[in-house]
């Protein structure tokens, strides 16, 4: 039986269930920056695929935590006050969807190295 770990993307279906890998190709390579689709490899092997996916995400996390810990003293003398407290919610809603990104690719990389999931009773 197919089973699909809490955090598994909406749009795959779990690990072993028909044409499965399929649906984290075409997932993963959403998460991706376009240009990865021009890459024979990562569409061919989505083992691959995936670890590009996880740095990738990583390094939007990164980026992410990079602009909160700059955004007041970046913006404070160029925008309004209310404008640098809007930034950062907007930041802070992306770090939080960037978390989630982060853990279904991870889930999605361990399933194509051969992890499988049991369900919680």
């Amino acid at each position: 039986m197919s089973v699909a770990p809490p955090g598994w993307p909406a749009g795959v279906r779990p690990p072993d269930a028909p044409d499965w890998e399929r649906t984290a190709v075409d997932w993963l390579l959403d998460q991706c920056p376009p240009e990865y689709r021009s890459y024979a490899v990562l569409r061919r092997h989505a083992l691959v695929l995936a670890r590009f996916g996880v740095l990738h995400v990583e390094a939007c996390q990164a980026t992410t935590r990079r602009a909160l810990s700059e955004a007041r003293a970046e913006l404070r003398d160029v925008v309004p006050p209310d404008v640098v407290d809007a930034a950062i919610q907007a930041w802070l809603t992306e770090e939080a969807r960037l978390a989630g990104v982060r853990r279904a690719v991870g889930l999605v990389e361990q399933a194509l190295r051969g992890r499988r999931f049991a369900a919680r009773m």
